[in-house]
């Protein structure tokens, strides 16, 4: 693991990468053509064109991209080769494309140079929200070179906790407006915590304000007042689906030949399904013929 975070250029890259592999996975192109293409396409002074060649020589062994961004532990962060192994893993149902929108939006979050508040927070709502494993998930984000020491052990925390503490809480008890709060009741305006505090006050007032409630509506208080990155999520299908016109007439056609059938098996009156002529036009044609002759 690197020990130090990329180069902004990097992530940007980064963010090319995954948006462009994505568009094409969704346009049927083959991965390893695709990883070819863009591989041409990424800024030679970074290091993603080597790794995407990495990659590519993993998928035609292999099949999967998830274990190779996990050997190349020195440039891909834990956190997104997580995410790329679950997309990967039969029995989940997270989308392989829905990963790559996740972690195009991460890159593009470390390309400005993010808050390590802000950064925490979409990961662990990206595991929250997918259902991607609270136990081996927290340990990808815990592991990512983004984090200091005080960070990765209160993630170690977190992990230990959840489900006995309210995540509210353990952010709320890590934020500025707790030890405002304290200072308050306490009267003491020289109280400082014994734990190092990683959460601003206004983290900390809204997570004090959805304390017991469901944590997702607190990402998206947060994603309001403070601009934190929107975790993606996967667009539902729509109810009614458009036929083409041709394809519509054909069904219909094929349903009043069943419709048809139907009523000459049951010895229906099949009267209704005859092509009336026009009564009008007929005494017309008749009249012009009589003046004929």
């Amino acid at each position: 693991m690197s020990n130090q975070p990329l180069d902004k250029e990097e992530y940007i890259e980064q963010a090319y990468f995954f948006r462009v592999f994505r568009e094409r996975l969704e346009e049927n192109v083959p991965a390893q053509e695709t990883l070819q293409m863009i591989q041409d396409e990424i800024l030679a002074t970074t290091k993603l064109p080597m790794a995407i060649d990495f990659m590519r020589a993993e998928i035609m062994l292999h099949g999967r991209m998830g274990p190779a961004m996990q050997k190349l532990s020195h440039y891909f962060a834990p956190f997104q080769a997580f995410v790329m192994m679950q997309a990967e893993e039969e029995r989940q149902r997270f989308d392989q494309k829905l990963a790559l929108q996740i972690l195009e939006k991460e890159a593009e979050y470390r390309a400005k140079d993010p808050k390590m508040a802000g950064l925490f927070i979409y990961q662990f709502e990206c595991i929250a929200r997918n259902r991607l494993g609270y136990s081996q998930g927290l340990l990808a984000v815990a592991a990512d070179p983004m984090y200091d020491d005080a960070w990765r052990d209160w993630i170690h925390k977190v992990r230990v906790d959840l489900g006995t503490v309210d995540f509210a809480d353990l952010l709320y008890f890590r934020s500025e407006q707790y030890v405002i709060e304290k200072r308050r009741r306490t009267g003491n305006p020289a109280y400082q915590p014994s734990y190092p505090i990683l959460f601003g006050a206004q983290e900390g007032r809204i997570a004090r304000a959805h304390r017991g409630r469901d944590p997702l509506y607190m990402f998206a208080a947060l994603q309001r007042h403070l601009n934190y990155p929107a975790v993606p999520r996967i667009k539902p299908k729509s109810e009614s689906l458009k036929l083409h016109p041709l394809l519509e007439q054909r069904l219909q056609k094929i349903e009043q030949s069943i419709k048809v059938l139907q009523m000459e098996v049951k010895g229906g009156d099949l009267s209704e399904f005859y092509v009336k002529s026009d009564d009008s036009s007929d005494a017309g044609e008749r009249g012009a013929s009589g003046g004929r002759s």
